[in-house]
């Protein structure tokens, strides 16, 4: 496989998996949101969407954050090109504003760009608001095997609007103290929006981020999570690294930045269970015997953790 290096702050290879990630059998929207700020939800989300697209998935990422983080660390030119915000307020096909990421093939992204800022008050008086960015999403999502919404720390309109047009919510748990204060907040939002928006919303994934495992507190959020959430909780912790902190200042997400560091690891990891979890079901033409051996098999498979 490619490594990919460093020069210039500029991606010139990528490393390539030596097995592919596990194709959903139909496109996967996920919104990743916290509304408490600081918790590796921006990082989260470009580095599991690089992940997969390594994996040769294909894998959208719209950058819904004003600050548009996600953008940079992704090396997309945000500030002078049309992006989301021209989308939501119909003066750009989505179509238009979708640009590939450098090193990856099978990795676009929609980009934020100053003007989103003003998004919140511009939605306000138009029609149907909350479904600006389902409207746009539906125009392309049969391109994709995967589309993350990466939103702002808040629960204002750009976040209902990911809502309403996700499948899945996945939400990043920094395991320290305040980790889930908060997060009662943001799950009544999402109950609301499931019951009055969007009915096929799920929570299906919750991870741990900027975990130590040196600390008794990120042990006690961990167990905590655990068991509140032992069915959404992808319990592969993400460790606190130096490495997944510094890629951005390079344009870079941790995958090519320093693929083989506890970090990107650690997030590869990640999205192989994601991918995993979301396996096209093959026709289940087998015994009750067969099935269960399967299951086994599962449990059992390394490739949980391989890359």
């Amino acid at each position: 496989m490619d490594d990919s290096r460093e020069t210039s702050g500029k991606v010139i290879g990528v490393r390539r998996l030596k097995e592919a990630m596990a194709k959903p059998a139909s496109t996967r929207i996920f919104t990743v949101a916290n509304q408490k700020g600081g918790v590796g939800k921006t990082t989260s989300t470009v580095n599991i969407a690089a992940a997969l697209a390594m994996g040769g998935l294909r894998v959208l990422v719209i950058d819904l954050d004003p600050q548009g983080n996600a953008s940079t660390a992704l090396g997309v030119e945000h500030r002078e090109s049309a992006g989301v915000y021209e989308v939501l307020m119909g003066s750009a096909p989505i179509t238009s504003v979708v640009q590939k990421v450098a090193g990856f093939p099978e990795l676009d992204c929609i980009p934020s760009n100053t003007s989103l800022a003003n998004a919140e008050i511009n939605l306000v008086s138009m029609v149907a608001r909350e479904l600006q960015l389902k409207e746009a999403i539906d125009e392309i999502s049969v391109n994709y095997d995967y589309i993350f919404i990466d939103c702002p720390p808040s629960l204002g309109l750009l976040t209902i609007n990911a809502f309403a047009a996700s499948r899945e919510l996945m939400i990043p748990i920094q395991t320290e103290y305040y980790a889930l204060e908060g997060l009662s907040q943001l799950l009544e939002t999402y109950t609301l929006v499931k019951k009055r928006l969007n009915p096929t919303l799920n929570l299906s994934t919750i991870i741990l981020t900027m975990f130590d495992s040196r600390t008794r507190l990120s042990n006690d959020v961990a167990a905590n999570v655990r068991a509140h959430f032992p069915n959404e909780l992808i319990d592969i912790p993400i460790p606190r690294a130096v490495r997944v902190s510094e890629a951005p200042s390079y344009n870079q997400t941790v995958m090519t930045y320093d693929p083989l560091s506890p970090g990107a690891i650690a997030y590869m990891q990640v999205a192989r269970e994601i991918a995993e979890r979301g396996r096209a079901k093959e026709p289940d033409l087998s015994t009750e015997f067969n099935s269960n051996v399967v299951s086994i098999n599962y449990l059992g498979d390394n490739s949980r953790g391989s890359a």
